[in-house]
C-alpha cells in the first residue's frame, strides 16, 4: 500500500512539473498591465518556479544514488525550502488583493 502510494505521488509531482511550465508560457505575456496586474503575475511566476524547482529537485533526489549523501542532502533541503517559498507565494496572492481592495477603498 505504501509502494502504491509513493507511486501516485511521484505521477502527481511530475503531472504538476508540466502543469508549472505550461502556467509559465501562459504568464509569458508582454503586455502592458498596471501595478496591481503586474504584482500578482509576478507572485504567481514565483509560485510556479518555485513549484517546478520542487518538482526538479524531487526528480533528481529519486535518480541519486543513495551513496551520494551530500548531493542528496542538498536536494533535501531545496526541496524544503522551495516547497515553504511556494507556500508563502500562494499565502501571498489572497493578502496583496486584499491590502490593494483595502488601498482602493
Amino acid at each position: 500500500m505504501h509502494s502504491v502510494n509513493f507511486i501516485c505521488h511521484e505521477f502527481f509531482v511530475m503531472l504538476s512539473f508540466f502543469a508549472c511550465i505550461t502556467g509559465l508560457v501562459i504568464l509569458w505575456d508582454r503586455n502592458k498591465l498596471d501595478e496591481m496586474q503586474l504584482s500578482e503575475r509576478i507572485l504567481f511566476r514565483m509560485t510556479f518556479s518555485y513549484w517546478l524547482v520542487y518538482c526538479v529537485a524531487f526528480g533528481i533526489e529519486k535518480i541519486v544514488l543513495p551513496e551520494w549523501e551530500t548531493l542528496l542532502m542538498s536536494l533535501r533541503m531545496t526541496t524544503a525550502l522551495s516547497y515553504f517559498l511556494t507556500f508563502s507565494c500562494i499565502l501571498c496572492l489572497p493578502l496583496h488583493k486584499f491590502a490593494v481592495r483595502q488601498v482602493q477603498d
